[in-house]
């Protein structure tokens, strides 16, 4: 398993379609839910853009920056 398949925030699997194939895909659940780019730099730099978020973290900060 690589990088790519875990969420660089909670370091669980981040099932993401893309991580797991070698060829690009047409569908995935992170295409469908949008995370704020203030999520994304919150990472660290070297974590930004090699993986996705969970879906879990996905969802539980996209909530947290809705409700602020």
């Amino acid at each position: 398993m690589n990088d790519a398949e875990r969420c660089p925030r909670c370091g669980q699997l981040n099932q993401c379609a893309q991580a797991s194939s070698p060829q690009p895909v047409q569908d995935c659940w992170c295409f469908h839910r949008p995370i704020p780019r203030q999520l994304i730099e919150e990472l660290p730099a070297e974590q930004r853009g090699k993986s996705c978020l969970c879906p879990h973290c996905a969802k539980a900060l996209g909530t947290a920056v809705k409700t602020d």
